[in-house]
């Protein structure tokens, strides 16, 4: 005989306020210590950018006790923290170009005003979406509204080439990075299309050399999907930005059928257009180049990017510089690309084994939320979501460390850019009504049958 201990679920939002009132200390904290190690003085905003940053952690605590009690009290918390760290290392950034005039740089201003709208678009998503199921209704359009996004920066008038990469587009003097929201309108379109074909996907098809392959009928939404990856690599040059949707959906396709052969597919399929790419387009040709080897002298004007993030990250040490004490000045677009470098510098291997915790911490909760979902289409949603944070950390810091060639992307919540924070402060809003969805104890009820009577905390039940 098993005894089951049966409970309450409980909101937890004292501990969310806790969590965020922490983070804003820390992040708070941090933006002070730069100012200390630039000007060996307190910024003289200071005030004003703790009491924003606490009125932003206020309103998200008030949004998330109205809409959705029962969400996961950590997510929020991690985002928080994340994004006033990013932004208090942006302003090393530009004060150590300010001091030394190397380059210029995106300041912190600017990063704070870009967090502000992506917190108010994050509580606008709570209180506008009821329930992550009515998601499901705009499957098709998401997926017309995904690929014209995609496409857009090749556009002859508003799209905008940086860095042999065209991945932007320019209107009225602001630049956006349409690929940042075409992730969640694809991510939104994968799971609603697969939801309803994953038995066939799972069961049906031939298998070869122990391989499970789908029918031809089941292929074609793969081959699509598989072109507008190729689309945006051949026509944008953007390697990491074809392998982060191709790798979505394939890795959503693994969730929702159980199946490693969709796994073997994917990279199958991926695998001749990315050699294609290394050793006939320019621009990718020389990423590998300066990944083999950035510090010859043959490649140091083409390499000076990655040698000099790589010399950063040796001179941050076990502990780091400091905050404010680093010359992240010396690295091109240190406060958007490399923005890991600059706070591996500064607070050396401990931070940055730190960072990557989080990230892990806020990958874990998603997928946490996405095992609790009693729905199909919620489950693969919050999957899909953390595998593509997932990735995209990997993808950069891997770039970054040397572990893979460099690529284009950005750290989610960290790196300068308004495109890449607001449209990851919406992922954030997301993953909260989904955790609230996993969580609440209606979710848990067997469908058909009758609501049962709340146990008291700590009663047991016999089975």
């Amino acid at each position: 005989m098993a005894t089951i201990v049966s409970y309450t679920a409980r909101p937890r939002r004292l501990t969310q306020a806790l969590l965020l009132a922490s983070a804003v200390v820390i992040g708070v904290g941090a933006y002070a210590l730069v100012g200390l190690g630039r000007y060996d003085e307190l910024p003289a905003n200071l005030m004003q950018y703790g009491i924003g940053a606490a009125v932003l952690a206020l309103v998200l605590q008030i949004a998330v006790m109205w809409r959705t009690p029962y969400a996961d009290p950590v997510i929020l918390p991690l985002v928080m923290l994340l994004n006033l760290l990013g932004i208090a290392m942006i302003e090393s950034v530009h004060a150590a170009n300010a001091i030394y005039g190397v380059r210029s740089s995106a300041s912190a201003d600017r990063q704070m005003l870009w967090a502000i709208l992506g917190v108010v678009l994050c509580v606008a998503l709570l209180i506008a979406l009821r329930d992550h199921r009515r998601l499901r209704r705009y499957t098709w359009i998401s997926a017309v509204v995904g690929a014209v996004l995609l496409l857009l920066p090749l556009a002859p008038v508003i799209g905008d080439s940086r860095n042999g990469s065209k991945i932007w587009i320019n209107i009225a003097g602001y630049s956006f990075q349409p690929a940042e929201l075409a992730k969640i309108a694809f991510a939104i379109f994968f799971a609603g299309y697969l939801v309803s074909r994953r038995d066939t996907l799972a069961l049906a098809g031939p298998k070869v050399l122990g391989i499970h392959l789908p029918r031809w009928s089941d292929f074609g939404p793969i081959l699509v999907a598989w072109g507008f990856a190729m689309a945006v690599l051949v026509f944008q040059t953007d390697l990491g930005t074809s392998l982060m949707f191709f790798g979505l959906f394939v890795a959503m396709l693994y969730v929702a059928t159980d199946r490693l052969s969709w796994l073997v597919i994917g990279a199958v399929m991926f695998l001749p257009p990315a050699i294609f790419a290394a050793t006939q387009m320019g621009h990718v040709r020389t990423r590998i180049t300066c990944w083999l080897d950035p510090l010859s002298s043959a490649n140091y004007g083409s390499c000076e990017q990655i040698s000099q993030g790589l010399f950063g990250l040796a001179n941050g040490g076990l502990t780091g510089a400091g905050l404010g004490e680093g010359r992240p000045d010396v690295v091109p677009h240190a406060e958007s690309d490399f923005i890991f470098a600059s706070l591996a510098e500064e607070l050396g291997m401990v931070g940055a084994f730190a960072l990557l915790l989080i990230y892990l911490l806020l990958v874990q909760r998603a997928l946490r939320a996405a095992v609790g979902i009693s729905d199909g289409f919620g489950t693969l949603l919050a999957g899909g979501l953390g595998f593509a944070m997932a990735l995209q950390v990997f993808v950069v810091v891997g770039g970054v460390t040397r572990v893979i060639p460099l690529t284009g992307l950005t750290l989610p919540f960290l790196a300068a850019g308004g495109s890449s924070l607001v449209c990851n402060w919406l992922i954030a809003g997301i993953l909260v009504r989904l955790s609230d969805a996993a969580r609440r104890p209606a979710a848990r009820q067997v469908p058909g049958t009758a609501p049962a009577a709340a146990p008291r905390p700590g009663q047991e039940v016999s089975a």
